[in-house]
């Protein structure tokens, strides 16, 4: 024999299907009174079942990455790389940047995702925004800063499509203040997922870490480049999870790591400075990550094998994946890898720094 729903239960569907319904509406469809359903609305709210006006349900709420968004161009040698020299190559000019590239992932994979960035006052900065828009990535909060150039990320590929060489100019980025964050909080509150990226000033790190920990929300740091290791806050507490690769790791520690048992050593210190989880990328290696907070475990997964086109933007792809992972089963990181590394697969695979292919679907086809 079922049992018919609660009248707090009903009132939940009801918000579900229509998160702009008003109490009034509420309480006459229900058979209430406004007074006993504000007290059902409270209970939920104290439940985080919702998250206030317009009634904000968790599964709906947004990932919010926040970071670089840049000009990627890539140079790739028509032949071997020949040092003091000139060499004959192609050019591709996109949209990148780890943060807006993490973004457009997640927009592709269909989660409600929102950007906050800083690009310039310019023609390059406008486009990325439109072109933002365009792959449904909410970026109404990001900065047009004023008299500064939009970032851009300039890498020398060979002719096997691995990096050479990379240059970044990334200083819009440093307009991401704790300023700026605070003034983001109405668009940055009730996340589902926070990600940023290591482009940001080391304030404003340390002030998401933070709001991380106080408010018990889930933060994931994803490396840059080794010097901006140095952004890395000393305390690690409300940090969900580290992503990095191995020379990011040993510059975080101050130490060359040339061993597996060095790699685990350097991630226990981490943890021991409050950081939850480490994944740790080793290109076609596949990636080594924590399992047990208890006992630092760690387990090594290895990558599909894969047929590289481009490598730029693996990274940032397998972020993605899982963060992706990460919304929908917070606890279990072995499957997050696995999305990740499909994901990076994927992108390894395309000449583009976002694989036009990847949709809601694409790890249904994978």
């Amino acid at each position: 024999m079922s049992i018919a729903p609660s009248k707090k239960e009903q009132l939940y569907q009801l918000i579900a299907t229509q998160p702009f319904i008003s109490q009034q509406e509420l309480a006459d469809q229900l058979g209430l009174s406004r007074s006993a359903v504000a007290g059902h609305i409270a209970a939920l709210i104290r439940e985080k079942r919702l998250l206030g006006r317009a009634y904000v349900l968790p599964d709906v709420r947004p990932v919010v990455c926040i970071g670089g968004a840049n000009i990627d161009r890539k140079l790739r040698t028509l032949g071997p790389v020949q040092m003091g020299t000139s060499n004959p190559v192609s050019q591709h000019e996109a949209f990148g940047g780890v943060a807006r590239n993490i973004a457009e992932n997640l927009a592709r994979l269909g989660l409600p995702t929102r950007l906050l960035c800083a690009v310039g006052d310019d023609a390059a900065g406008r486009s990325m925004l439109d072109h933002a828009q365009s792959v449904g990535i909410d970026v109404k909060a990001s900065l047009q800063a004023t008299g500064m150039h939009s970032g851009s990320y300039t890498a020398l590929l060979n002719d096997e499509g691995d990096m050479v060489l990379a240059l970044a100019h990334m200083e819009c980025c440093d307009a991401l203040t704790p300023d700026y964050l605070h003034s983001r909080q109405t668009q940055r509150g009730h996340a589902a997922f926070t990600i940023i990226d290591l482009n940001l000033p080391t304030d404003s790190i340390g002030l998401l870490l933070q709001e991380a920990h106080q408010q018990a929300m889930p933060l994931m740091v994803v490396a840059v480049s080794e010097p901006k290791m140095a952004r890395l806050p000393q305390d690690l507490h409300g940090l969900r999870l580290l992503l990095l690769n191995q020379g990011e790791l040993a510059a975080a520690v101050g130490r060359r790591i040339q061993s597996q048992a060095e790699l685990e050593a350097a991630c226990r210190q981490l943890q021991q400075r409050g950081v939850q989880d480490i994944i740790v990328t080793k290109g076609m290696a596949g990636v080594t990550f924590t399992t047990s907070a208890a006992d630092h475990g760690m387990q090594h997964m290895p990558a599909p094998a894969a047929r590289v086109r481009d490598a730029t933007g693996a990274g940032d792809a397998f972020a993605a994946g899982v963060a992706w992972s990460l919304c929908r089963q917070p606890d279990d990181l072995g499957l997050a890898c696995e999305y990740g590394l499909k994901l990076a697969k994927l992108t390894l695979e395309s000449d583009a720094t976002v694989a036009a292919i990847v949709s809601p679907t694409i790890f249904e086809e994978a």
